[in-house]
């Protein structure tokens, strides 16, 4: 016979969102379980932003999310703001600094936001339940009952904090979306996001020489746009702009790339060839673009061999806009392994946007990544998983 432990709350993950949640439930006096299979309490935390956590963004919005529901995230992030957050690490002299574009980075490491959090649920009284392997889920006269490996948990309460299905191999699985089909609730198709793209085989083989050029780039998709570095991989590309541009992309969508996106190459090119300089196009490009780069576009058959004074204005005219717009479609994304978090996940429709409560299943939540709000890169998602666990951990 398995102990039997009673609780107000039960939290499936002991992950950034779950602690947060059992931080505020106890707050209010409640008491919680931290469930988690892992020995090791805030993985994703600690390597996160190079081992280094960027645990926020100051402009963190809405209109950073993808969800089918545009306006679902709007009131979970409204009453946790960035501010908040950063009140607490204040609190526990944290030095932290803001490394571009509104993110806020540990001085550090991680290990300083994992152990914050932690203490905070020691001194509000959470429990912390490790290497608890969950059997079944199951509700009974208004409790849910949880079996697992450290015993059967019983509360009116149930929070699911179990993130995606990135990282698989720091123990990301998909036990939070089985739960919310087990209770009805649908889910918005998932896929491995914030994760960099290989290409079709002959272009990767094409640009492999160019493994480890990062270049300053403009990269649309589906009506985004991010400017910020594109890195050459082995087998295709990755860097911030990519990763951002992953969010939106779906199979058999091209990628709008500008290489130069602070100068009219189509005018910088016909003004060098007015000059009468004589030099071959690709050396020319070579002022514009990394060396490599405009060596490879060469080598590809997107730059004419010849002198840039030959060249007719038009064609230059067309490789400058060539330039400014290279289609590029993906084979497939690096997969979840490398994806930094998964798209799609607990349809928002079925829960509601001030509490993370299931509307079809009183008592039961969902909140964080497990959750259809995913945040473009740079500390989005942390301050959705504090937010989306405040406004659950407030409703208790």
């Amino acid at each position: 016979m398995k102990d039997i432990f009673e609780y107000d709350a039960i939290i499936i993950g002991a992950g950034g969102a779950g602690m947060m949640c059992a931080i505020q439930a106890g707050l209010r006096g409640l008491n919680v379980a931290l469930l988690d299979h892992s020995a090791k309490i805030g993985r994703k935390i600690l390597i996160s932003g190079g081992g280094r956590c960027n645990f926020t963004n100051i402009n963190a919005t809405a209109d950073n999310f993808l969800c089918q529901n545009p306006h679902f995230a709007k009131s979970a992030l409204s009453r946790f703001t960035p501010n908040d957050f950063i009140s607490l690490v204040k609190d526990y002299k944290i030095p932290f600094h803001e490394k571009k574009l509104g993110q806020l980075f540990c001085d550090r490491t991680a290990q300083d936001i994992v152990d914050m959090l932690v203490n905070e649920c020691h001194t509000t009284g959470a429990q912390f339940k490790l290497e608890c392997q969950i059997d079944e889920v199951r509700r009974e006269n208004d409790l849910f009952i949880v079996q697992s490996s450290r015993g059967e948990f019983r509360a009116p309460a149930l929070v699911v904090a179990t993130g995606g299905l990135s990282i698989p191999q720091i123990g990301a699985t998909g036990i939070g979306y089985d739960l919310a089909r087990q209770f009805g609730l649908s889910i918005i198709k998932t896929a491995p996001a914030l994760v960099g793209f290989n290409l079709p085989s002959l272009e990767s083989k094409n640009f492999s020489t160019l493994s480890g050029l990062s270049f300053d780039s403009l990269i649309s998709c589906n009506q985004a746009s991010f400017r910020e570095n594109t890195l050459f991989t082995h087998t295709g590309l990755s860097g911030p702009a990519i990763l951002q541009s992953s969010l939106y992309w779906n199979p058999g969508d091209a990628l709008s790339i500008d290489i130069k996106p602070e100068q009219n190459l189509s005018e910088e090119l016909l003004s060098k060839k007015r000059q009468g300089i004589t030099k071959e196009l690709k050396n020319v490009l070579a002022d514009y673009l990394p060396k490599r780069l405009a060596e490879k576009l060469y080598d590809f058959g997107l730059v004419p061999p010849q002198p840039i004074h030959l060249i007719t204005d038009r064609e230059l005219q067309e490789l400058g806009a060539l330039l400014h717009a290279w289609k590029i479609t993906p084979k497939d994304t690096f997969g979840y392994n490398k994806a930094e978090v998964t798209k799609g996940g607990v349809n928002t429709d079925e829960l509601s946007s001030k509490t993370m409560e299931a509307k079809k299943v009183p008592g039961l939540y969902f909140i964080g990544e497990v959750v259809d709000v995913t945040g473009q890169l740079g500390g989005y998602n942390f301050q959705w998983a504090w937010a989306s666990a405040y406004a659950a951990g407030q409703a208790l």
